[in-house]
């Protein structure tokens, strides 16, 4: 995908978000850091443009959540989670970049419920490359893309990365 495609995606996934909420009444967006954030405050904008309001926006660090804590680093760097708002009773949509295993999915999960009960979470990633190991699904997507196992999907953005919007496959290197 390259920058037109993501912004499509974007602006098709809010849209979207609209419809199946009847409006943005009780609805927050949450990203999960880094990409997921970035991509939380585009749909957040698109939104403002579409309606005119503002949608809350937070951001959710999920790394004391993940279940293989121990495999990714001996120290690992845990960044501030940032939602200014009560999600409790709350529609809330979790927004990343790449929805694979769904182990990424399940910690936000968990680490949302810490904050309160929503009324629902619902979904929204740039890209699904499949390969689920847990019944996740998304509400929301902006491509699905079948990879191999053995490769990488990396999205890029301007905001986290400081280069030019794009999504590419890669395969892994033995």
């Amino acid at each position: 995908m390259d920058a037109d495609n993501i912004r499509r995606a974007v602006s098709r996934m809010s849209h979207e978000i609209l419809e199946k909420n009847k409006g943005i009444g009780n609805v927050c967006i949450i990203g999960i850091r880094t990409r997921g954030a970035v991509l939380a405050d585009r749909i957040s904008q698109t939104i403002k443009e579409i309606e005119g309001k503002e949608v809350p926006v937070g951001i959710l660090d999920i790394t004391l959540y993940r279940d293989d804590l121990t495999m990714v680093a001996s120290q690992p760097v845990v960044h501030e989670t940032l939602i200014n708002f009560d999600v409790t009773d709350k529609k809330i949509v979790l927004v990343d970049d790449v929805l694979f295993t769904g182990r990424t999915i399940r910690a936000a999960l968990d680490a949302i419920i810490d904050f309160g009960r929503p009324a629902n979470i619902q979904l929204a990633v740039l890209i699904d490359r499949g390969h689920r190991e847990l019944p996740i699904r998304a509400d929301y997507v902006g491509k699905n893309i079948p990879t191999f196992i053995d490769q990488n999907v990396h999205v890029v953005l301007e905001e986290s990365d400081q280069k030019e919007d794009k999504v590419v496959i890669e395969n892994k290197i033995v």
